[in-house]
């Protein structure tokens, strides 16, 4: 389903003036009170606002529920977990229809499912798991082994092959979507009988400093093994772009890829350096399909059919660029 905020607005404006009332889960479920029926209540959360994808996220939702007529709670965590998730079970507690979560995994908030599910709401979710848990009624992601996919072969077309080619692999395990990613393309270059370049998956410490760690991490590399480096596959383009650099000012014709789409990264490509490749993730549709299903819950307490879905990405190379709508400009 690839269905318009719009179009979801107007049917549910419509059959909600059809039926007279809104359908709620559970526990928490709304009312009607003596002034009439009361408002779809949706609390909504994300630990990564301070990202741009998070921030979009929050100002759609805010707009989206605005346009549905939704009594919406945001809650922005900020990365602190001992500040948001006491937050969000606080609002589940004071009642709730439905819950969203944003970008935020799974195992970073067991005290609000269990929340969520004493009070017998259901939480829809997107990119907040890599494969399906009943902590949701439904996740939509991406399709993480597409993306390794994709950028390993534009790697594999650059190089001649992955046979043989020495690759740098960089990650970050706190990260699902990343540690999952990252995993799936180191095996995947043994596999085809490369080598990793270091013995084993590169690891980041903080997002906030990927791109001089990532940096770091390739010049000393490239130092130690001069001309020693076929390629750099990175888990997002932040640190990327400090691969990247790192291979600039290294010489050489080290390729590397990323993740994310965002703004540096589309104009790295396009300027034809070292920076080969990123992948477009369709947050802005996988958004709409998870409000789609929060609305079909909010009209009759339909669920979806299944609680996970990983759906396919874009490869954003030079042939591309130009047409791609940057992560960081969505909105």
């Amino acid at each position: 389903m690839r269905t318009s905020v719009k179009a979801i607005a107007a049917a549910a404006v419509a059959l909600l003036a059809l039926t007279g009332c809104s359908s709620g889960g559970g526990a928490g479920g709304s009312t009607e009170d003596a002034g009439g029926d009361a408002p779809f209540r949706v609390v909504a959360f994300t630990s990564g606002n301070q990202t741009p994808i998070g921030a979009w996220w929050v100002k759609a939702v805010e707009q989206q529920a605005d346009e549905l007529g939704w009594d919406l709670t945001m809650i922005q965590g900020d990365f602190d977990f001992q500040k948001m998730n006491p937050a969000v079970e606080s609002a589940i507690g004071q009642g709730a229809d439905a819950v969203y979560n944003g970008y935020t995994n799974v195992a970073s908030i067991g005290s609000i499912v269990t929340a969520a599910k004493d009070a017998g709401i259901p939480m829809f979710a997107i990119d907040a798991a890599t494969e399906p848990t009943d902590a949701y009624a439904l996740d939509i992601t991406t399709d993480q082994q597409g993306i390794v996919d994709q950028t390993l072969g534009a790697i594999s077309d650059k190089i001649g092959g992955l046979d043989g080619k020495k690759i740098m692999v960089i990650g970050h395990d706190p990260h699902a979507g990343i540690r999952m990613r990252a995993s799936l393309a180191a095996k995947d270059i043994e596999a085809a009988g490369g080598e990793l370049a270091g013995g084993e998956i590169q690891q980041v410490v903080s997002p906030a400093t990927g791109r001089t760690e990532a940096l770091a991490l390739v010049a000393d590399y490239l130092a130690a093994n001069p001309g020693g480096l076929d390629a750099v596959w990175v888990g997002w383009d932040d640190a990327a772009l400090g691969a990247a650099q790192a291979v600039t000012e290294a010489g050489g014709d080290t390729v590397v890829t990323g993740v994310d789409a965002t703004s540096e990264a589309i104009a790295a490509i396009q300027a034809g350096g070292p920076f080969l490749a990123t992948v477009e993730q369709p947050w802005p549709s996988i958004n709409d399909d998870v409000m789609a299903a929060i609305v079909a819950f909010q009209e009759d307490g339909t669920m979806p059919e299944s609680n996970f879905e990983a759906v396919g990405t874009t490869l954003v190379d030079i042939d591309n660029a130009a047409d791609i709508t940057p992560s960081d400009k969505l909105g």
